[in-house]
């Protein structure tokens, strides 16, 4: 059976979304960089290793149907502070891995969801900022190749930081991955914020 796949599955939103959607009975695989139980560990700045996590889960319960791409790198940080190549590090997290998911999953993967954020630049987190800038056009871009493959691709842009019991409470964004995935075409959103 064909199930989600997180990318970015930490403590927050990447473990609430998979706990959505394990409740609705889909597979999960998770991702990321800190090895666990039920995670498959891999750097998503790593393409090779990208693609061969996205390898296994697709062996554990063949290609997903939803992809959640929730790795960022949040770090404060202003205009001239990091050297070109922080920058690039941070790009590769912020925006690289949604490149090389999308390449090795679409459009067999019906559902791709980004996890977005910054609707508006803030100069104390210029590296994120252009990162959630660049994601949300990613999205667009992916949307406009593959929408027209059945492929629905969105963002769910947080708006503030994610903390358990607060406006941002991740259980509760995770309820728009699951809105997301459900609405039929027609009605297809290309971007919650919340």
């Amino acid at each position: 059976m064909a199930g989600l796949v997180v990318i970015g599955a930490g403590p927050g939103i990447g473990r609430s979304v998979a706990a959505r959607f394990a409740r609705e009975g889909l597979p999960v695989t998770l991702i990321a960089r800190t090895p666990g139980p039920g995670v498959v560990s891999a750097d998503c700045t790593d393409e090779s290793a990208l693609r061969a996590a996205l390898d296994t889960a697709a062996t554990r319960f063949g290609p997903p149907e939803v992809v959640v791409y929730n790795a960022a790198l949040i770090q404060a940080d202003t205009l001239g502070e990091l050297p070109l190549k922080d920058l690039q590090e941070a790009w590769a997290v912020n925006v690289g891995g949604i490149l090389t998911t999308a390449a090795h999953l679409l459009p067999a993967t019906k559902t791709f969801l980004i996890t977005g954020g910054m609707p508006e630049p803030k100069p104390a987190y210029v590296s994120l900022s252009l990162g959630k800038a660049a994601a949300r056009t990613v999205a667009d871009l992916l949307q406009r190749q593959f929408g027209p493959q059945d492929v629905h691709v969105a963002t769910v842009t947080v708006t503030g930081p994610v903390a358990p019991g607060t406006f941002h409470d991740p259980d509760t964004i995770a309820e728009h991955y699951w809105d997301l995935h459900r609405e039929p075409r027609p009605q297809w959103r290309h971007e919650v914020i919340h």
